[in-house]
């Protein structure tokens, strides 16, 4: 049950972080370390998304529920 907000909530943070590296690799122009740490952070996120979508379809509460996936 608290899979899949988890999984929403990351998504949305990769998003975020994604716009915040943007933002600093335009207005720092490489001044900073903003965009590595950036990077780190959305790596470090998208790597916690893949464990948790493999556990959720390990423990069977995410699945396939396409009508045409017989």
């Amino acid at each position: 049950m608290w899979l899949k907000p988890a999984i929403f909530i990351l998504i949305i943070l990769i998003l975020l972080s994604l716009t915040s590296g943007l933002f600093f690799l335009f207005k720092d122009r490489g001044n900073s370390k903003g965009t590595v740490i950036s990077l780190g952070v959305r790596v470090s996120l998208a790597a916690l998304l893949l464990i948790l979508v493999a556990y959720g379809l390990y423990t069977g509460e995410l699945g396939n529920s396409v009508p045409w996936g017989s």
